[in-house]
């Protein structure tokens, strides 16, 4: 019996394992908050995809920031973090806690806030790109490294 023939036989490749005290805090940082990459180019020679967490301490917030062409995923471990970002003049706040989803699509600037002031909130996130791409701003309306053709969800330009 002959073995199948598969392209570049990609089915013989490695499953790449990242023990919990392997995860590195050598990606993009931001102010108030640690972020950990565990699934990265750099790490296991993914192509496609990030995946690390972070840490926000109590009663902290994150500076404001986006992470470009990136879409990220977000599943909350534990705390109760809250998720904030513009809308027009006013900022979207959405609270979340264990078990919840947050879906940050690219280009989009927002901030982490842990509001508790005794517990850390913790965050599982998932990135389209195969780096932790962090583009620090002044404020939520800034449009630094936003690129002028880059368009919102709902097809307005830039953000």
């Amino acid at each position: 019996m002959t073995s199948p023939t598969h392209g570049d036989h990609v089915w013989h490749s490695r499953l790449e394992h990242v023990p919990a005290n392997a995860v590195t805090g050598d990606t993009g940082q931001t102010s108030g908050m640690s972020r950990f990459e565990a699934i990265s180019g750099k790490t296991v020679g993914s192509r496609k995809i990030w995946m690390g967490q972070t840490h926000v301490g109590p009663e902290t917030n994150s500076g404001d920031h986006h992470h470009g062409e990136a879409e990220t995923a977000i599943y909350v471990v534990s705390g109760h973090p809250s998720f904030v970002f513009a809308d027009g003049d006013e900022e979207i706040r959405i609270d979340a806690g264990p078990g919840d989803y947050i879906f940050v699509p690219p280009y989009v600037p927002h901030r982490e806030e842990n509001p508790s002031p005794d517990e850390e909130a913790v965050v599982v996130i998932g990135r389209s790109t195969q780096e932790g791409i962090v583009v620090n701003l002044p404020d939520l309306w800034s449009t630094e490294g936003i690129p002028a053709d880059a368009g919102s969800c709902d097809g307005q330009e830039g953000q």
